[in-house]
């Protein structure tokens, strides 16, 4: 049977010894290894918090690394991309990067993406920002590949509620 869109998870990330072993959250998205909660869609505030008067004043910038995971038990996604399918207008913009560290296991006991200090941080170590679509390879069962979210509230963005985009992951898979 072919990967199904429910195959394909997107994870928080979170500091930890090994990946898949630890839960996360959206505040603590910040790198290193795949945890083992995922991101719940359509649920306010699932990766970035609300956008403060100050914020939106100034204008901010805030970093959010993610896991791709292909859960399907014995296919590879192939040729795996991911894009900003679409956001909200007037609002922050999105804009997606991929970790330049490659597809691991769920379980690695190695970096499976770069770590920042906070989400005000820029990652190093990862492709260009953009919409996409990017380039993610071959994603194996049981294996994930980090991307990076950035948003960017400009100065002067007025609140908007909902704000926030959509991230789609496509690739193909054999029958």
């Amino acid at each position: 049977m072919a990967i199904t869109n429910s195959d394909i998870q997107y994870r928080f990330s979170v500091v930890a010894a090994t990946g898949d072993s630890q839960a996360g959250t959206a505040a603590t998205s910040l790198g290193d290894q795949v945890s083992t909660t995922q991101i719940t869609d359509a649920t306010m505030n699932n990766l970035f918090d609300d956008v403060s008067g100050a914020e939106s004043a100034a204008g901010d910038v805030e970093y959010r690394c993610i896991f791709v995971l292909n859960n399907h038990a014995t296919l590879t996604l192939q040729n795996a991309t991911v894009a900003v399918q679409s956001q909200t207008s007037g609002g922050a913009s999105i804009d997606i990067a991929t970790d330049n560290i490659a597809v691991s296991a769920k379980g690695s006991g190695s970096a499976q993406a770069a770590t920042v200090a906070n989400e005000n941080t820029a990652p190093t170590g990862v492709s260009a920002f953009g919409a996409g679509p990017l380039a993610l390879g071959d994603i194996g069962p049981g294996q994930v590949k980090g991307v990076w979210i950035r948003r960017t509230v400009g100065a002067g963005t007025s609140a908007l509620n909902p704000d926030g985009g959509i991230i789609r992951v496509t690739g193909d898979t054999l029958p």
